[in-house]
């Protein structure tokens, strides 16, 4: 069956790849091995360009190369939100006594991706463009963008999810669900070394 993948780019680093070793991560491959029974149409990748600030100044040129791997796979489109960030006061959590209660502080969010997602998700499901969508993401606010496309459009939708089973959103009611698990994460990395038409990359330091 034609299935469609939306990724929640920042979902699922924040659910199952920060800190660990697996963040060379092949989506193509990871989806071959949670869904062996489909074949996988498309793999729209949401997210938003890193800035890089101290102490880490080399997140741009990591996510950069990251893409550079992705764009190997012929299946993966990269859809980019984008990251605002504004001085705003907020509530101590331990003020102490008749001190203040509330300190100025930079708050950084990434806006556009959940839409974005949503979007594409309905747009595609409206235009018969899969027989199935998956989702990768653990965000409740796809709540009603999953239950539109299951309900109104007829495509049924399953999630992969990211975070730690106990953390799982029950507020989505996908069509089917499955647990993204470390050994699945472990034999989806990308080798070493790629090519591309600009040439030979590796896998960032650290990675």
């Amino acid at each position: 069956m034609p299935t469609n993948v939306y990724v929640d780019g920042f979902n699922l680093y924040y659910g199952c790849l920060r800190g660990s070793a697996y963040k060379w991560l092949d989506l193509a491959a990871l989806c071959r091995i949670m869904l062996p029974h489909d074949d996988i149409k498309r793999i729209r990748y949401f997210t938003a360009r890193v800035s890089g600030r101290p102490p880490d100044r080399e997140q741009p040129q990591r996510q950069d190369t990251y893409f550079r791997a992705l764009r190997t796979i012929p299946e993966v489109s990269i859809h980019l939100g984008h990251f605002l960030t504004h001085e705003t006061w907020m509530p101590l959590a331990h003020p102490g006594p008749g001190g203040r209660t509330t300190v100025l502080v930079q708050k950084t969010e990434e806006k556009g991706s959940d839409v974005n997602l949503a979007t594409y998700l309905l747009l595609d499901a409206a235009k018969g463009d899969c027989d199935t969508a998956v989702v990768i993401s653990n965000d409740s606010d796809l709540k009603e963008p999953i239950a539109l496309a299951q309900s109104e459009l007829g495509v049924p939708v399953g999630v992969l999810n990211p975070h730690p089973a106990k953390r799982r959103s029950r507020a989505i009611e996908p069509t089917f669900f499955k647990q993204i698990r470390e050994p699945a994460l472990r034999a989806s990395q990308f080798s070493e070394r790629l090519t591309d038409a600009q040439g030979s990359f590796q896998r960032p330091s650290g990675w």
